[in-house]
């Protein structure tokens, strides 16, 4: 879609003089929230480093208490441990930054074992499984810094790119239009002057011609 080109004249510069001042306000505008938003993504990658970091060190955790209980009791004795174990539950409360949504991070629910389920078969399997619900709710603080990260950082660039448009094209092409419309202004002005100049010298001399017809 074209850009509307503004009327001639006095009235077309004083809408390029609007448009021009609502363009470097916007840019302003955006500059300031980009650099909110990079402050922020760069905190939110933090957030997500550490949360990664713990989350490796927690699911290595499980897994060597995963080994132990296998090497215990074997297959089935891990088998029977599941049984009874209600599902996790996460819920992944919201936040906006800036208007964007994005993950405040993420409550996972490990309810324990049933009281009716069978007794585990070794002593390595119930601290296998405190260390799985561990890992687990690790996992989900994971992924919501980590998707939280991605949204920050993705309107960030969004805002770049929209800001370095302001900058390196708009801003400069309605500058260049008002230049060009001052120079037209000018240039009418002076046409004009030369007009009324010409005629100021030929009035006196049409009335004298007058004067002198013989009636």
């Amino acid at each position: 879609m074209t850009a509307r080109r503004p009327p001639p004249g006095r009235a077309g510069r004083l809408v390029l003089l609007r448009t021009l001042r609502t363009a470097e306000h916007g840019a302003d505008l955006l500059e300031q929230k980009l650099r909110i938003l990079r402050a922020e993504h760069r905190r939110l990658l933090r957030a997500e480093q550490e949360a990664a970091e713990d989350w490796r060190r927690l699911l290595r955790d499980a897994e060597t208490w995963l080994l132990r209980a296998l090497v215990l009791g074997g297959r089935g004795a891990l088998d029977a441990a599941c049984d009874g174990v209600p599902p996790a539950e996460a819920r992944v409360p919201r936040t906006t930054t800036l208007g964007v949504p994005h993950p405040a991070g993420c409550d996972c629910a490990t309810p324990p074992r049933r009281a009716s389920a069978a007794p585990p078969r070794n002593a390595a399997l119930a601290p296998a499984a405190d260390a799985h619900r561990a890992a687990l709710r690790a996992a989900g603080r994971y992924a919501a810094a980590r998707a939280a990260a991605r949204a920050v950082g993705a309107e960030a660039d969004a805002t770049r790119r929209r800001l370095r448009a302001l900058r390196r094209r708009r801003i400069p092409e309605l500058r260049r239009d008002l230049a060009l419309a001052d120079l037209a202004l000018e240039q009418a002005e002076h046409e004009d002057a030369v007009r009324r100049r010409r005629a100021a010298a030929r009035g006196p001399r049409s009335g004298a011609a007058a004067r002198r017809e013989p009636w």
